[in-house]
């Protein structure tokens, strides 16, 4: 026993400092040389090695966790084809990477339950060759929902870890394909480049050509891992052409609610740059036409709710590079939901977009972010008109004469392309006079503001709100009777107090500071009333 014990010792001493990784290197590449043939006394032995791995480090790097996770899931769902027995393993997976990634920082907790995804879309998808019972399939369905609610649950203890960069962010020893490649061993999609794309089906083409590409830092990863977990419970949650128009209105609180929640810039940018894609990449998960549907609800959440978590002053230790892009992001994106919503026919969708834009802060700190960036001082040069296409203009105007704005990732042709096909927004005018529809959202998130500002900036926060109100009450059918369910919601064409999502304050941020600051804290605890009826789709 006492042998036994020294040699333990002796191997653990050999696993401190830079050791370390050099053990852990060494066993992922033993690892990936014998994938994937391998056999039990081979797994059984590098299953040992990163148990002593795991136990040697506080705050465990991403690949001990990872490649730990996925030798015990190899041994918790061998041989079971049977569904309820393979989904069972999964939720024994979503345990066994909880239990393990306690002691990790926010960006590693967050990564691990990617696996975790791509195993239950996995199975999701391959339910359908299933023949199941009419009962056992919903309660199963149901059971899928309430692991993915879990996931969502998980992710959002550690989301708010991405916006204060208080973890130590140590990059990979490992390209990610490597990583990716333990997981997917298994499958027949092994070339360069597709394992990405197989490993991560809820992402589109951009976002995974980033990963590709090597521009994609772990925060940036992160916060595409939620979007993953955040389409797939929608999707799951997903309303069937036949349900009430309520069910929609349901799902857009719902989303609201998780965005609110999850309070987390680098998951937002992650959703905005699947919208900035010619569709959803939920193909595997809903119709082409529900697809649509889900995609107006989307525009709906990013758009018409101003978050308090991208207010400029909350971002202002974040990378400027991050920041920038975020706001650029949301800007095309309401240019686009404005282009879309016109060529379906639906000119009060467009124009809420217009007015709600209008009334945010995003304008102001796009011109401030830009003129911080070239040097431009002053009002010289600034957009005349308060449109998105406007903006867009000048600032592609800008870089016509040599000025880089948009990042590489994020390049010039998606603004020309998007303003090559659009129209000019005056022809809206003749819709202001016309009762637009009454269930367009109007929110101003503000919890987890200080609460001890002063007058002036409640006086203006409170102008703000009133911007919004004015902004839905131009959009308000002029038919306002309708009574009141005891749910809150209302019949017909009445009115609604949008419920407002608990925020958390902010920890003290670290890293890198944005060069531009709004001093005009809007902040706001008031009360917005908002027009609300059945979903038009």
């Amino acid at each position: 026993m006492d042998s036994i014990q020294m040699e333990s010792q002796s191997e653990f001493k050999s696993f401190i400092g830079k050791n370390y990784y050099t053990a852990l290197d060494q066993s992922l590449q033993t690892l990936l040389d014998s994938a994937p043939n391998w056999n039990f006394e081979k797994l059984s032995s590098l299953t040992s090695t990163f148990s002593e791995l795991l136990q040697c480090k506080i705050n465990q790097p991403l690949e001990t966790v990872w490649v730990y996770s996925a030798l015990a899931f190899r041994e918790l769902n061998s041989s079971k084809n049977e569904p309820l027995n393979h989904f069972a393993a999964l939720k024994d997976l979503f345990q066994l990477i909880v239990s393990r990634s306690a002691p990790c920082n926010s960006v590693v907790s967050i990564l691990m339950m990617s696996p975790v995804i791509y195993h239950v879309h996995k199975f999701v998808v391959d339910l359908k060759g299933f023949v199941l019972r009419s009962k056992k399939e919903k309660k199963l369905m149901k059971d899928i929902r309430d692991l993915v609610d879990s996931v969502i649950g998980f992710v959002s203890v550690f989301s708010e870890g991405l916006e204060n960069n208080a973890d130590s962010l140590e990059g990979l020893i490992r390209p990610l394909e490597d990583l990716i490649s333990i997981w997917i061993s298994d499958e027949k999609e092994q070339k360069e480049g597709d394992r990405l794309k197989f490993f991560f089906p809820l992402l589109g083409d951009e976002i995974v050509g980033k990963m590709i590409g090597g521009s994609c830092g772990l925060s940036e990863l992160a916060g595409c891992v939620i979007a993953q977990v955040f389409l797939l419970r929608y999707c799951l949650a997903f309303p069937d052409g036949s349900s009430p128009k309520d069910s929609l209105n349901e799902l857009r609180d719902g989303v609201v609610g998780s965005i609110t929640g999850l309070r987390s810039s680098y998951f937002f940018d992650a959703l905005l740059r699947l919208l900035l894609g010619p569709s959803l990449p939920v193909a595997s998960l809903l119709s082409s036409d529900d697809e649509i549907r889900f995609r107006k609800v989307l525009y709906d959440a990013v758009i018409l709710v101003e978050y308090s978590f991208l207010n400029p002053e909350r971002m202002v230790h974040l990378p400027f590079k991050h920041v920038k892009s975020t706001a650029l992001g949301r800007l095309i994106v309401v240019h686009e939901a404005v282009e879309f919503f016109r060529k379906q026919g639906e000119q009060s969708k467009a124009l809420s977009c217009l007015n709600a834009f209008s009334a945010s802060r995003l304008q102001s700190q796009i011109i401030r972010c830009v003129k911080s960036q070239i040097g431009i001082r002053g009002d010289a040069n600034e957009p005349n008109e308060v449109s998105p296409k406007a903006l867009l203009r000048w600032i592609l105007n800008i870089e016509n004469r040599g000025m880089q704005v948009f990042d590489n990732d994020m390049g010039t042709y998606r603004a020309k392309m998007v303003l090559d096909h659009s129209e000019d927004n005056s022809k809206l005018g003749a819709y202001k006079e016309k009762n637009s529809d009454t269930d367009l959202l109007f929110y101003i998130d503000n919890k987890g503001e200080d609460k001890d500002e002063g007058e002036t900036d409640e006086k203006m926060a409170e102008a703000v709100s009133a911007s919004f109100v004015t902004a839905a009450h131009s959009l308000q059918s002029a038919d306002r009777g309708g009574k009141k369910r005891k749910s809150g919601k209302v019949e017909k064409k009445g009115r609604l107090k949008f419920r407002k999502y608990k925020l958390y304050e902010d920890s003290d941020l670290l890293g890198e500071k944005s060069t531009f600051v709004d001093t005009n804290n809007l902040n706001s605890t008031s009360d917005v009333e908002n027009p609300s009826s059945d979903e038009d789709d």
